[in-house]
């Protein structure tokens, strides 16, 4: 055997030769290495003879597998991206433009939904409607919520889900939140509540001798709304200090007036551009940024991310005022697609449940007469208002005592219905506080009629009813009294007795009684 250094190491055996090959080996690898014989050819003489070895593990390694049989795969659908069943039910097509967008419900949970990159607000609504098997179908909206800064707003129907996602921080905690909005279109069907004439910019055209009424009517026919003036206290910005300023806010835009109330061109400063902005509604306004009242809204501008740096906060001093000019916002930079999201929202599907009874009630209740049946040819319409009132008490009376009468009989005991039956009613809200109430109540819409229950924390053994007319919330204390041995609720000193709360709803959405407004919209708590 012999060795020859170098970068590699050769191993060379003498072997048997046959004589007819009579010279030099022929090379056998790229790795191997022939020698010439020093001596002349003998049969005698062992020559050396080259042997191959592989310079390389992985040509072995791989001349190895080659000989090896294969083994057929018994589970091919499981190696096959496009046959597993796991990645088909959890993820969209992957030749599909679909994006996840995550939904929250007013109880914090979420639900995630993949969107086309064209999809609106309302056919977000509509998914969700579908998917959490809703019984209705109406007034709902899509919120989305600011928390750290306190800001929040409805999406208009029309507007791209993902257009506005695009404008939210990474690292910010913006999210979209699924709940009811009975308010978005109100100043279509009650315009003097919402734009009131003292607010109204003298240069609106009444020259013609119309009233502010129809003025109002027209505009909003039209698309648009009356230009709208008057004081809003201002955050100057980098500061702690609240400036009051007289507002104009125009089709042009919005500008403030450098001299009081002046509307003359040289005292009007411009201050924001309405095709790029958007409003929001501040909330817990106080404590953020220190406001002088609790009816303050933002403005900012669209494209750009939320920053505190870029917020225009103003502050109202009614909510009558804040809603007012937030209203007149989303008209003036919306115009006619309001109008068309409204007459889209008049023929969604109806109520899918009798539960929305009331919803049914409050669209009809412009067509209720009074009626009187008490003679033998018939019913006849009351046409007297105070006959019709009157009438109304009759009935009132008339119905509390059958409901004393069925009370009183033997079959119906505690059991029957028991004392609890309100905790699982949607509008029962528990021990939440006043302020609370109020808050849920705005954040639904205020619309009259919209309602709550809720625990009393001043009184023990109380409830309060919490009611919203003509933009504020009214709360009126429910108390339990006792009548023959049976425990009952008021809200009148014990004219009109209920067994239960649940009784005191169905008669006020119905009957009046000592409120404003009959019950029509409770205020419910969405989950998904």
């Amino acid at each position: 055997m012999m060795e020859v250094a170098g970068p590699w190491t050769e191993v060379f055996e003498g072997s048997e030769m046959d004589e007819k090959s009579g010279g030099a080996e022929t090379l056998l690898g790229s790795s191997t290495l022939t020698l010439d014989p020093l001596i002349a050819d003998s049969s005698s003489i062992r020559r050396s003879q080259p042997i191959f070895i592989t310079s390389n593990r992985v040509k072995a390694v791989e001349s190895f597998s080659s000989s090896v049989p294969s083994i057929p795969n018994p589970f091919p659908e499981l190696c096959s991206l496009s046959q597993s069943p796991v990645l088909i039910g959890s993820l969209p097509p992957p030749s599909s433009d679909k994006h996840l967008v995550k939904v929250f419900g007013e109880d914090s949970h979420s639900r995630s939904v993949y969107v086309s990159r064209g999809t609106t607000a309302r056919e977000v609504c509509h998914m969700l409607v579908q998917t959490a098997h809703c019984s209705d179908q109406e007034n709902w909206a899509l919120l989305e919520l600011h928390p750290t800064l306190g800001l929040e707003r409805c999406l208009e129907d029309h507007e791209v889900v993902l257009e506005v996602q695009a404008s939210w921080s990474l690292k910010g905690d913006t999210r979209f939140v699924f709940c009811k909005n009975y308010a978005k279109y109100e100043f279509f069907r009650k315009p003097m509540l919402f734009f009131p004439e003292a607010m109204i910019s003298d240069s609106a055209d009444v020259s013609k001798g119309m009233t502010s009424s129809a003025l109002i009517q027209n505009l909003l026919r039209s698309g648009t709304c009356p230009e709208i003036q008057g004081f809003l206290h201002v955050k100057e910005p980098s500061r702690k200090a609240w400036k009051k300023v007289y507002f104009f806010l125009r089709r042009s835009g919005l500008y403030s007036s450098t001299k009081g109330s002046s509307k003359e061109p040289r005292h009007l400063q411009y201050v924001a551009d309405l095709e790029d902005l958007n409003v929001y509604t501040v909330v817990n306004s106080r404590k953020l940024y220190g406001a002088p009242a609790d009816f303050t809204f933002c403005i900012r501008p669209s494209r750009n991310p939320v920053r505190a740096q870029v917020l225009k906060i103003l502050c109202a001093e009614s909510e009558q005022i804040r809603t007012c000019w937030t209203s007149a916002f989303r008209l003036f930079k919306y115009g006619k697609q309001l109008q068309c999201n409204y007459q889209l929202s008049k023929s969604a599907p109806q109520s899918l449940e009798g539960s929305n009874l009331a919803d049914n009630k409050s669209n009809s209740e412009a067509s209720l007469v009074a009626m009187d049946f008490s003679g033998k040819a018939g019913g006849r319409v009351i046409q007297n208002p105070t006959e019709a009132q009157s009438a109304e008490r009759e009935e009132g009376q008339a119905w509390r005592r059958r409901e004393a009468l069925r009370c009183s009989l033997p079959s119906l005991n505690a059991a029957a219905r028991p004392s609890s039956i309100h905790k699982i009613q949607p509008w029962f809200h528990g021990g939440v506080s006043r302020k609370e109430a109020q808050r849920l109540i705005e954040k639904q819409g205020l619309v009259d009629g919209m309602f709550l229950i809720r625990e009393s924390q001043q009184h023990a053994q109380c409830f309060v009813l919490s009611l919203c007319y003509k933009l504020k919330t009214k709360h009126y204390l429910v108390i339990p009294c006792e009548e023959g041995g049976r425990k009952y609720f008021t809200m009148d000193d014990g004219l009109t007795l209920f067994i239960d709360l649940l009784q005191l709803v169905d008669f006020h959405q119905i009957n009046k009684g000592i409120l404003p407004v009959c019950l029509k919209h409770p205020c419910v708590c969405v989950a998904l």
